[in-house]
């Protein structure tokens, strides 16, 4: 077989040069909008390479020359305009057929080979009407999981110990996420935790492996890419994961406080295979555990290197907690500490640098009658947003408790609200807006706070000698935590 590969690429590589001029969907640049690093040809193509590792600079460049105005970002996707705030109303409701949210999802992770990115609306409607209802509900089973997993997960650290942050903080979300998930039954489950993880790794590097191909070589080549043929194993754990589980409650008639009891639940039509419920579960795994283990791996940065916050935390956090040492829902309220320092790491790390990310697959006009050109890629400079002085004096200047101060300021619950971990707003989007904001941010809110509290209450930790804070990891429009930093961990006597 191994001797026609060469003959089949180039046959197919031939057909597709013959297909490719009549196939692929041009996109049309609004002429007058300046395009960051420049509009001629040869200025775009170098900025588009650029625009890999260097994203936010160039998003920062655009939107401080350019506020209040449109401008293109180059990226290897084409050129992504970028929108003013004051067209979010105008688009938050938009036709999905018009206005497309899960196509820029698909396309960055190339779902139609990672299988990333899902038209479904059963996770968000569950999420929605059940998870953040019961949400006072989940988090004692959650808490139970965090302890669980540190002791398990996370090295004894009685003397000071060097732990990978990153890989160690995914583990223990990854359980306690599978808790909210489906109970025990999955958060014990080592292979379904695997999967969990693994998925979303090898997705990340199928994706950006397979777009080194011109695209109608893409059906042939994604055969030959390890991480994408590992795809299919890891539905088939999530599978051996979910449906005896789904399959033993159905005979039982158990009922459960968690996603997978209410998505089947819920589930309507052809919603109801338990197969696809299981397919389910592992996309929203994606979105739910490296997203959540993100923030607290770059808070741990942000404390190492700013130790002077860890006692204010501790004390809020002694406060907070019930004779259990768990916080329930009122105890939650009473972390406005440690609410505001995490909104100001996310401030300065946000995963992702652009938020409200659609494609536009018709021509689209917005109300003061400009028409965004079909097959245009559209969205929200966040980051560069939250480093605007208008909106936050001294931008750059890290202040932990920020937004307590807002808050205590604030003339009214809603202004106070505004400035809270999990609002979406026009100066706040790391969760996106409107009714595509990430449903899933209240409950993220309590997972990474639960973390937090457990980690500052049982560990002291620092940087190695000499050690600075870890830049983060820019690609496209993704700002990840170092993945191969390490941080020294003591266990504290509490």
């Amino acid at each position: 077989m191994n001797q026609y590969i060469p003959l089949i690429v180039i046959l197919v590589l031939t057909v597709s040069l013959l297909l490719r001029s009549s196939t692929k969907k041009q996109q049309r640049i609004v002429s007058g909008i300046p395009i960051v690093g420049g509009n001629d040809r040869a200025a775009v193509l170098r900025n588009r390479r650029r625009f890999i590792h260097d994203g936010k600079s160039m998003l920062l460049e655009g939107y401080q020359k350019n506020k209040g105005r449109f401008f293109y970002i180059p990226s290897i996707l084409g050129e992504r305009l970028m929108l003013p705030v004051r067209y979010l109303e105008d688009l938050k409701t938009a036709p999905v057929n018009k206005v497309d949210f899960v196509a820029t999802f698909q396309e960055m992770f190339e779902g139609k080979y990672t299988t990333m990115g899902s038209r479904s609306t059963l996770h968000p409607r569950v999420v929605k009407a059940q998870l953040n209802h019961h949400l006072a509900d989940v988090m004692p089973g959650v808490q139970e999981e965090i302890r669980n997993a540190f002791e398990e997960d996370f090295p004894p650290c009685q003397d000071w110990t060097e732990v990978p942050v990153v890989e160690r903080i995914t583990q223990i979300v990854a359980r306690v996420s599978s808790r909210m998930f489906g109970g025990t039954v999955l958060s014990e489950n080592k292979e379904w935790v695997k999967a969990s993880i693994a998925f979303a790794v090898d997705g990340f590097i199928g994706a950006q492996a397979i777009k080194k191909y011109p695209e109608p070589l893409r059906p042939f080549v994604q055969y030959f890419i390890p991480e994408l043929r590992k795809i299919k194993k890891h539905y088939e754990a999530a599978e051996r994961a979910a449906v005896p589980l789904l399959e033993q409650r159905k005979l039982t008639g158990e009922t459960a406080l968690d996603l997978l009891f209410w998505m089947n639940d819920q589930a309507q039509g052809s919603e109801k295979d338990k197969r696809f419920i299981a397919g389910i579960l592992l996309k929203v795994s994606f979105a739910a555990i490296h997203t959540s283990a993100a923030a607290p791996s770059q808070m741990i940065f942000d404390l190492c290197a700013m130790p002077e916050y860890v006692e204010p935390l501790r004390e809020e956090m002694e406060s907070a907690m019930n004779a259990d040492g768990f916080i329930d829902k009122q105890g939650f309220g009473k972390l406005v500490k440690l609410d505001s320092i995490m909104k100001e790491s996310q401030r300065f790390n946000p995963l992702l640098l652009i938020t409200f990310e659609r494609l536009v697959t018709e021509d689209y006009k917005l109300s003061d009658g400009f028409i965004i050109p079909a097959h245009t890629t559209i969205g929200i400079p966040t980051h560069a947003i939250t480093m605007d002085p208008e909106f936050y004096p001294e931008p750059e200047t890290f202040d932990g408790f920020r937004f307590e101060k807002i808050r205590a300021r604030a003339a009214d619950p809603q202004t106070a609200g505004k400035a809270m971990f999990a609002a979406s707003n026009h100066q706040s989007m790391a969760f996106g807006y409107g009714r595509h904001a990430c449903p899933g941010r209240f409950f993220a809110s309590n997972e990474i706070k639960a973390i937090m509290v457990y980690l500052l209450r049982n560990y002291d930790m620092k940087f190695k000698e000499g050690q600075k804070r870890p830049e983060s990891l820019l690609f496209e429009t993704q700002n990840l935590p170092n993945h191969e930093a390490t941080v020294l961990f003591k266990r504290r006597k509490v």
